[in-house]
């Protein structure tokens, strides 16, 4: 199949506080072109911690960190970013303020528009957030990719809503724990004329340790322009 071929990867760091060296390590080995981060630096000196994550990754900034609440997109020096903005979502007294991060990107003449998010814990909380995020999605043209942690798995309303007019992987295989994966939270979604060429989630023994979740690794090609 014909297309531009584009490499993502989607991974919640959480916070930053596991196995630093082994985290950064699986990113250089992975190479994406855009990684899509959940629990990026979002306090004190958050501009120079991201700036520090890219740089130990081998990436730079796109968009994200505090206006997005801890969505980070970092991206290689293959892709232009030619637009990026953030939303938040309406904050619940009591809860964590949640938000998502938006891109739009070219890489050898293809365009395309990633954004990634990281939704409630509260079952309660997540149907409005993922309402606001599916809004915000919808005004989207040309291809799009959408990767997030969901806090919960694909028979959930939040997750099927997201997922609504985009394709994933149909494989059920769990992200969290990354020390005894049991749930698959985390997904990776594509549109329609985006071709899904590889969807895998790392489970080696590198990954159990850089975080409590396992990143997903997917291959895409894009439409060429």
């Amino acid at each position: 199949m014909s297309g531009v071929p584009l490499r993502v990867v989607s991974y919640n760091v959480h916070g930053l506080r596991d196995d630093r060296a082994a985290l950064t390590g699986l990113v250089r080995d992975l190479a994406p072109d855009v990684l899509v981060v959940q629990e990026a630096p979002r306090r004190f000196r958050w501009r120079q911690k991201c700036a520090l994550l890219a740089s130990e990754t081998g990436l730079v900034v796109a968009a994200g960190g505090l206006p997005s609440l801890g969505n980070l997109l970092l991206v290689s020096l293959r892709v232009a970013i030619r637009r990026t903005w953030c939303m938040r979502y309406p904050l619940t007294p009591g809860r964590h303020l949640r938000g998502a991060v938006f891109a739009e990107g070219a890489v050898r003449g293809a365009t395309f528009t990633v954004s990634g998010s990281h939704l409630a814990t509260d079952a309660n909380e997540r149907p409005s957030q993922a309402q606001h995020w599916k809004t915000e999605l919808d005004k989207l043209d040309g291809p799009v990719i959408v990767a997030a942690d969901l806090n919960e798995g694909p028979g959930g309303g939040a997750w099927r809503m997201v997922e609504d007019g985009l394709l994933g992987s149909t494989a059920d295989e769990p992200t969290f724990p990354s020390g005894a994966p049991s749930r698959r939270i985390d997904g990776l979604f594509v549109s329609p004329g985006v071709s899904i060429e590889r969807y895998e989630i790392i489970s080696t023994e590198q990954a159990r340790v850089a975080s409590d979740h396992l990143p997903i690794v997917a291959d895409l090609l894009l439409p060429s322009s």
